[in-house]
């Protein structure tokens, strides 16, 4: 029986087996001791890092002197105050941004504001807004004249009338006619006692308005222009009570209600002192330049201006503007006219450096509401015209103001017809 049989090579390779095994170890022992984070790692540069850091400080310590170090100081404080400049500018600009995009949409706010929106109709039959609602009555702002108010005015409307001594004789001829007419609902705004006793003699409603001592001088001794420019800063405090107002000269003949003859669709309706329908009303004027050859022509709008002697004004937000407006500018403006500055508010539109006024406004019928000149120069001269009663005729053109509201009162109240001939188409 053979026995199992022995390979004779086994041993040997086995240990060669064990040999390498403890190579592998021993050197893995060895690589693992000399190299702890690997072949690849980084670390050995952190040395070098170091080392760099370190000789930049001590090169930087060697080189920077003193000076050197305060010349960098202040460079940096230089640098952040123009950094808090330029933070300031921007925030300047932001603000005059929002500014600008508030002004941009201010005109669709309103309409929203005023009533929902609505698609425009068929062609021809869009009309915008022309009348302006009126603003919320305040009798906190004047209470004792609120109460006068209260019993003059007639659906929330009333003449007003400014005046002191030295227009007495013209205010009796004034509120004579208005009485002869009957017109119930009319005041007259006393700028100094006498007036005010005056008033109270004859049965006329009357007002003596407290007055600033800035412009109580003014007041009492002031002319015709002086104390015209005195009514903007008065009416606002009507307007601000809920009343429409319809603003009067003293040199006014009254012959017929003016309330029945108004149209109440505009925040102005004013007479004016053009003397026909072109100069009234507007007209295209055709300016010529030769020298511009082709176009030589150059057409322009022209309009007479407004009375601010006699014009209705109803209490809105455009139209308190407007007295604000011509108000700051008589008493912040040297050499100008009440009657220029209201109408250069009225007329001058919105342009670079000026925003214009939001104001709706109206041309009263000029031979309804007429001024002297179209009754001196045209009416009595024309047999039909003469025939034509006005409501009132305002002597805005003449200084001989009396002489002639009387003759107006001859021609039109006592029938005579050559009333008016001994007066010149001007003034002598």
């Amino acid at each position: 029986m053979a026995g199992p049989r022995r390979d004779k090579g086994q041993p040997f390779r086995l240990s060669r087996i064990a040999i390498a095994i403890l190579i592998g170890v021993s050197l893995g022992c060895v690589f693992a001791f000399f190299f702890p984070h690997g072949l690849l790692s980084l670390s050995p540069s952190v040395p070098n890092r170091r080392i760099g850091k370190s000789s930049l400080q001590v090169a930087s310590s060697s080189c920077e002197s003193p000076e050197r170090i305060k010349m960098l100081k202040s460079e940096i404080v230089a640098l952040s105050d123009k950094n808090s400049e330029l933070k300031k500018q921007v925030r300047e600009l932001t603000e005059k941004l929002r500014l600008a995009e508030q002004g941009t949409d201010q005109a669709q706010r309103q309409v929203l504001v005023l009533g929902e929106q609505h698609k425009a109709g068929p062609f021809g039959t869009v009309k915008a807004l022309r009348t302006s609602p009126t603003v919320v009555p305040d009798e906190s702002v004047n209470p004792r004249l609120a109460k006068i108010l209260d019993k003059v005015a007639v659906r929330k409307e009333v003449i007003v009338a400014l005046a002191n001594s030295n227009v007495k004789e013209s205010l009796e001829v004034w509120f004579s006619n208005i009485k002869r007419v009957g017109i119930p609902n009319y005041l007259v705004v006393a700028l100094d006692d006498q007036i005010a006793d005056f008033c109270k003699s004859n049965n006329v409603p009357v007002y003596k308005k407290d007055l600033d001592k800035s412009i109580d001088t003014v007041a009492r001794t002031g002319g015709n222009h002086a104390v015209s420019g005195l009514k903007f800063r008065i009416l606002r405090e009507f307007l601000q009570l809920g009343y429409s107002v319809l603003l009067s000269d003293i040199d006014i003949v009254y012959l017929q209600n003016p309330f029945d003859h108004l149209y109440r669709d505009s925040d102005v309706e004013s007479m004016s002192d053009g003397h026909n329908n072109m100069t009234a009303y507007g007209f295209n004027d055709v300016f010529d330049e030769i020298a511009m050859g082709w176009a030589r022509y150059a057409h322009t709008m022209r309009i007479w201006v407004y009375n601010s002697g006699f014009f209705y004004i109803r209490p809105t937000i455009p139209a308190i503007e407007l007295l604000d407006r011509v108000a700051h500018r008589l008493a912040t403006q040297s050499n100008v006219w009440d009657q220029a500055v209201f109408n250069e508010e009225l007329f001058f539109p919105s342009h670079p450096g000026y925003e214009g006024l939001h104001a709706a406004k109206r041309t009263m019928d000029m031979y309804m509401f007429m001024n002297s000149k179209v009754l001196f120069k045209t009416v009595r001269k024309d047999a039909k015209l003469k025939k034509l009663k006005p409501v009132i005729v305002h002597v805005n053109y003449h200084p001989d103001k009396l002489a002639r509201m009387k003759a107006i009162v001859e021609f039109y109240v006592n029938g005579k017809q050559d009333a008016l001939d001994r007066f010149p188409d001007g003034s002598n």
